[in-house]
């Protein structure tokens, strides 16, 4: 995939969805989810939140809540008794937002680990980038880490990537034993490699410059089926993956769209500072998926 803008074309081959924005106050997320049902890949719209503060022009059915927490759990309803495919985060904490997500009588925990995949689109690199996980876990260990990698390769895989390729970033490119993280790199690099993670290529520990660019890593003789062409990078924790999503939009002027995985739904998670052009890109990155 080249560009973000890509995904609006592939979700536009997708059924169209029916969305929920919790916390519709937000007027850069309401003006998305119109846009996505103008553009033809939405086609019900839900707004929860204080009907008082909802501004939109457009048929959609608004639904007042007092609270965040109340607008957050009538969302998550909405979508798990089925009356809606995909949650939306307007102005409500994430943290609100997850709770009810997580809540285990009705919410949409799914069976493994939830985690949060970042597409950015930045000048100077002629594909779109996955991050992962700059939003969901805060320090994964091994168990975790490995279950963030399946989830944003099973996510690529339904955008069509036959073999994604997972960079495990770190510091540098050599085990160190004072950076634990090359440590689990390499443990994990060495598990995919025997066949224990599935339907990628993964290598690790790698410096952000040489799983990006070729040249970088030919100049610090890394050889790998992964240097210079990776698609998800997997960050040590959160800080690192949160820093680097919003560095590509802030420093490089890029795009960045974003989603929780691992749930029975998509549950598309930006930032509440980011435009109407990312909240649109991220559901259409959502749609694409199925």
């Amino acid at each position: 995939m080249k560009t973000l803008s890509d995904l609006i074309e592939k979700a536009k081959s997708s059924r169209k969805k029916r969305v929920v924005v919790v916390g519709a106050e937000d007027k850069e997320a309401v003006k998305a989810v119109f846009k996505a049902k103008e553009i033809g890949i939405v086609e019900e719209i839900f707004l929860v939140g204080n009907s008082s503060s909802i501004s939109y022009s457009g048929e959609a059915k608004v639904i007042h809540a007092h609270t965040e927490h109340e607008a957050a759990e009538t969302g998550v309803k909405i979508v798990s008794s089925g009356l809606a495919d995909v949650v939306i985060k307007g102005l409500v904490k994430t943290s609100t937002l997850l709770k009810a997500v997580l809540n285990k009588e009705w919410g949409l925990r799914g069976s493994g680990l939830l985690s949060h995949l970042a597409g950015i689109e930045v000048p100077g690199v002629e594909r779109v980038i996955f991050i992962t996980d700059g939003g969901m876990v805060i320090k994964p260990n091994i168990e975790q880490k490995i279950l963030v990698i399946k989830n944003a390769v099973d996510f690529l895989r339904k955008l069509g990537y036959e073999t994604p390729k997972v960079a495990l970033i770190c510091a540098v490119e050599t085990v160190n034993n004072d950076m634990p993280e090359t440590t689990e790199a390499a443990v994990i690099t060495k598990m995919a490699q025997r066949g224990e993670i599935k339907g990628c290529l993964v290598d690790g520990p790698l410096g952000l410059d040489n799983a990006l660019c070729h040249k970088a890593a030919e100049i610090k003789g890394v050889k790998s089926p992964v240097a210079g062409q990776a698609d998800i990078l997997v960050v040590p924790d959160i800080h690192s993956g949160n820093f680097l999503g919003k560095s590509a939009v802030y420093f490089a002027k890029g795009k960045i769209a974003g989603l929780i995985v691992g749930a029975n739904a998509p549950i598309v998670v930006v930032s509440r500072a980011d435009s109407a052009e990312s909240k649109l890109l991220s559901i259409a990155l959502a749609i694409s998926a199925g």
